[in-house]
């Protein structure tokens, strides 16, 4: 049965370089891509996740509504950054209601925030392992805790309304990266590493067999690029960005320079990717990570791929949201679905938020 279309969501993934809009439709044939689209933000417009130009992105997604002709005003969005903090914590057994009750008391310990400061939510996760009698007798239970600062959350509300949406879901960009690797058509059971690489953000997340267990937010990304080129050849960041897209051949003269920019650059991102998998390899010591799933802007940067593969020794593939995806050809350019999926992975997973919401 089709989801009745008061159920389903506009996917908006707002990021410091871009905003990205994406509509799912569920139907007896599967599921239909009905809407994507982009819009490029100033770079100035959102910084660390906090929406500095409020009317100047609203006024971008006002435009992005209008070019793709969407009606749906329900929205889902996500956060990332310094303002969330995602935290696996293991507590004696409790149903959900008694849970929902003493969270934040739960929560005090572990989140470095006031707690009056925050939002939280959480979700009971499936047993990952074999329970020892100690745990058997303590019947303990493992819980992901997620909190977020109000003060961000309350401006992203305060973009929707003066955009005139209604913000329904907010998810974190973590999960959403996760939902769209549940439409690929990437092997699900296993453990596999999410990276998504954006102009400002760097997030990981491991999947063991369709299950979080690490999750991971930094600030690294391609502006880092676009802010040595600027600052080393003393050109706008506008300039800048144009030459690191490739929209400007390099001089031969300037070439050195780009090369130690993109080494150290990419040698720090990927630093931080194996940081993080050590840490999953010495906290869960029976878990290998056999592959790493890359996504946004960033990823596309040439040699990244190889590089990553290289310093890992693990298979890297670019993650596809469109791929399961069915695509009316004559709605959708394949060439431009193509650049652009690594880009829509958030905005596509959100969209998914509709169907089957959890």
């Amino acid at each position: 049965m089709p989801i009745p279309k008061k159920n389903q969501v506009v996917g908006i993934d707002i990021g410091s370089h871009s905003i990205k809009v994406a509509e799912i439709e569920d139907s007896n044939k599967g599921m239909i891509l009905k809407n994507f689209g982009m819009i490029g933000l100033p770079h100035d417009a959102i910084v660390e996740g906090s929406i500095k130009e409020m009317q100047i992105v609203s006024a971008a997604l006002k435009n992005l509504f209008k070019n793709l002709r969407i009606k749906n005003k329900n929205v889902a969005t996500s956060i990332s950054g310094y303002s969330v903090i995602v935290k696996k914590i293991t507590i004696p057994q409790k149903g959900e209601e008694d849970l929902e009750g003493s969270i934040q008391g739960e929560a005090e310990q572990y989140i470095p925030f006031d707690i009056n400061d925050v939002n939280l939510d959480f979700q009971i996760l499936p047993s990952q392992k074999e329970e020892t009698e100690e745990e058997e007798k303590e019947e303990l239970m493992d819980v992901l805790l997620v909190a977020a600062k109000k003060d961000i959350v309350e401006e992203y509300i305060s973009l929707f309304h003066l955009t005139e949406l209604n913000p329904i879901v907010l998810d974190i960009d973590a999960f959403a990266l996760q939902n769209a690797l549940e439409i690929s058509d990437h092997e699900q059971s296993g453990c596999h590493a999410l990276v998504h690489i954006g102009a400002q953000q760097l997030t990981i997340n491991v999947i063991r067999d369709g299950t979080s267990i690490f999750t991971r937010d930094s600030s690294y990304g391609g502006s880092q690029i676009t802010s040595e080129i600027q600052n080393k050849l003393n050109i706008s960041y506008e300039q800048a960005e144009n030459i690191k897209l490739g929209g400007k051949p390099i001089e031969t003269s300037q070439r050195p320079i780009f090369e130690e920019i993109f080494s150290s650059t990419v040698t720090k991102w990927t630093q931080e990717i194996k940081r993080a998998l050590e840490f999953v390899a010495t906290t869960f010591g029976d878990i290998e990570v056999e592959n790493i799933l890359v996504s946004g802007g960033s990823c596309l940067i040439p040699g990244l791929i190889k590089y990553l593969g290289l310093e890992t020794g693990l298979k890297i593939e670019i993650l596809n949201p469109f791929a399961n995806l069915e695509i009316k050809e004559k709605l959708f350019d394949t060439g431009y679905l193509n650049y652009t999926a690594p880009m829509a992975v958030i905005s596509i997973g959100l969209a998914l938020r509709s169907i089957g919401d959890r």
